[in-house]
Parts: structure tokens; C-alpha cells; sequence
């Protein structure tokens, strides 16, 4: 199945595949255009609907009995595409926002939190994704639903989950007007301590995320 066949009318668009190819490869072209910088006022609340959405597909494959693929090993699918200009685009233009802390397994006890990268995140799920459409657009569909299946439970929804939970933090603290407490120089190859996060409230909301990404709190 070649990119020209992707979106073939002769496709079911009741079909359970189609519908969860057309859901990836929607947030793919999404996140890529965004990552180009042209819009950077609507760059959060853009990923936050493209990453909600995904994550609407990522659902329906984990409820979704387990997926078979048709042969026992998994055909070469080619060389990884090279996400590094994306996910340093990503990272320059989150860079107020881009690390923020998540606890790893909430079932975990006394699990601490660890720093992570939104623009990480969104290109370690990228990669997941491009993965499996390499084997769709070949034609292998049952391949591509056991890959996105699988990598759902074992990657990509759980990283694509908390970066939905930071991009929903940024917005719900400059909508609802509530200053962020400053990350120190907080860095993901740093431990993030109990003095890690000290409060130094409204600044970094207003001058480093409000107004760079064109938000604006509630008035």
C-alpha cells in the first residue's frame, strides 16, 4: 500500500485499520507542520487536540482484543526515518515550557518523579508511529495494527499520555490565571529532588509561556 493508496476510495472508511491509520498518520502530518514554527501562538493548544485525539486511537487499540499479525517474524520495514530536526524544532519552540516532572508508574509506590521533555515525548511516539505506517503503507496491515498495538501498551501511550497531562497543565495555568512554580534549571539529566521545585510564582507564566506562545490567562 503505497502513500497514493493510503486514503484509496475503495477503502472501507467503517474499517477498524483505516480508521486508526487515518487517526496516526492525521497526527504525524499534524505535529509535523507544527513543529515548522509558522503558528507558534497555537502550538500548545493544537498538540493539546492532535495528542487527545491520538490518544482517542491509542484507546481503541488497547481495547481491542490482541492483534495477530499474519506472519511470525516481523518483515523489515526499512530504516528509521531521522527524527532529530524534529525533535530539535520541537524543543526550541516549547523551550518555556518543554521540561516538565511525571511519575513513571502511578502504581509504583512512593514512586518520585522524574523530569521529562514534551519534545521528547512527541518524537519517541513519532517514531513509534512512522514504524508502524511503514508496514501499512506496504501493504501489511495486520503488522502495522499488532506494532501500534503492542507499542501502545509497552511505549508510546503512556509517553504520549503525559505529555498530554503538561500541555494540559500549561494551558489550565494561564486560562484559569494560576502563575506556574518555576523548574529551577530543572533539566532531564538532572534527579528532581524535594527542593527541586521552588515557588517563584508569576513570572515564568506571564513572561516565559503567556506571551511567547500567545496565550493569554483569563481576564
Amino acid at each position: 500500500m503505497s502513500d497514493a493508496t493510503l486514503h484509496a476510495t475503495d477503502q472501507n472508511p467503517d474499517d477498524f485499520a483505516v480508521q486508526i491509520a487515518d487517526q496516526i498518520e492525521s497526527f504525524l502530518v499534524a505535529v509535523t507542520e507544527v513543529a515548522k514554527g509558522d503558528e507558534p501562538e497555537s502550538a500548545v493548544p493544537f498538540l493539546l487536540l492532535e495528542v487527545s485525539q491520538l490518544l482517542l486511537a491509542g484507546g481503541r487499540l488497547g481495547a481491542h482484543e490482541d492483534i495477530v499479525p499474519d506472519e511470525r517474524y516481523e518483515p523489515d520495514s526499512g530504516p528509521e526515518p531521522d527524527v532529530d530536526e524534529l525533535r530539535e524544532n520541537l524543543a526550541r519552540l516549547l523551550d518555556p515550557i518543554d521540561v516538565y516532572s511525571e511519575v513513571f508508574d502511578p502504581y509504583e509506590p512512593r514512586k518520585a518523579p522524574v523530569p521529562a521533555r514534551i519534545s521528547d515525548d512527541l518524537t519517541d511516539v513519532i517514531t513509534d508511529l512512522r514504524h508502524g505506517m511503514a508496514h501499512y503503507r506496504a501493504g501489511r496491515t495486520s503488522e502495522a495494527l499488532w506494532w501500534w498495538q503492542f507499542s501502545y501498551f509497552s511505549n508510546w501511550g503512556s509517553t504520549a499520555s503525559a505529555s498530554l497531562r503538561a500541555l494540559q497543565s500549561v494551558l489550565a495555568h494561564v486560562r484559569l490565571n494560576q502563575p506556574l512554580a518555576e523548574l529551577d534549571g530543572l533539566d532531564t539529566d538532572q534527579g528532581m529532588g524535594d527542593d527541586t521545585l521552588e515557588i517563584e510564582a508569576g513570572r515564568v507564566m506571564t513572561e516565559e509561556i503567556a506571551e511567547p506562545l500567545g496565550l493569554r490567562p483569563a481576564k
